[in-house]
């Protein structure tokens, strides 16, 4: 399998005048460690991660790894006043050199430099533009059930009927995560119901958004 296979997307990112506070807030919501910064044409110009937040000044050397979980958790602390008062943009924090890969990345590539970097995920670019990102957990060689699995779910998909060009399934361990877009809450339960009923699959999760009308026209799906 390949990146394209097994990548987040859409994916959820920041510009570099996006205010530290809010960085924090989307980490804490969106239940994620780390937050791709792009400029106005969607080219990847760096990252920001918690690790990042951990090295502002304000956060006085705590070593607790999830300090700043606790300034944006109440939106009533003096704590979290703190960090929007004295907290800068995305692009003061952010790591400018980002470690990427493309589309046709093997899952052997990605989780090779995800070791030699140490690092947790790996945002995938098409031209400089990002298109996805790959978490540590998805860079798992899959067992043949996964990909079987996947292989049946897509099919699964397709024949009930619904319009899935913008859905991606993704199969760890047995586990569908469905990601992407829908065109209507109705065609959204129904992908979600053609997952569940193939055969070996233990269980569906899904992060998928519905496509706006006005979007869903301009792709001239409607």
């Amino acid at each position: 399998m390949k990146a394209m296979d097994v990548m987040t997307t859409p994916v959820v990112t920041v510009d570099i005048e996006t205010p530290v506070a809010e960085i924090a807030k989307r980490l804490v919501e969106r239940r994620i460690s780390a937050v791709p910064v792009v400029d106005t044409e969607g080219r990847l110009v760096g990252i920001v991660s918690e690790g990042d937040l951990m090295r502002r000044p304000e956060s006085g050397g705590e070593p607790h790894p999830s300090w700043w979980l606790a300034l944006v958790a109440d939106p009533q602390t003096q704590a979290r006043e703190y960090l929007k008062a004295h907290g800068g943009r995305a692009g003061d924090v952010m790591t400018h050199e980002v470690t990427t890969v493309n589309e046709e990345a093997s899952l052997e590539e990605i989780a090779t430099l995800l070791e030699k970097h140490r690092i947790k995920r790996v945002p995938v670019v098409r031209d400089g533009k990002l298109v996805g990102i790959v978490a540590r957990k998805r860079a798992q060689q899959p067992s043949v059930d996964d990909r079987t699995l996947r292989e049946l779910v897509t099919v699964a998909i397709r024949a009930s009927g619904v319009r899935s060009d913008f859905v991606n399934p993704v199969v760890v361990d047995g586990i569908v995560d469905l990601w992407g877009m829908a065109h209507s809450e109705a065609e959204r339960d129904a992908i979600y119901v053609a997952a569940a009923g193939v055969s070996g699959v233990k269980g569906v999760e899904h992060q998928l958004g519905v496509l706006s009308p006005m979007l869903a026209a301009n792709l001239g799906t409607q």
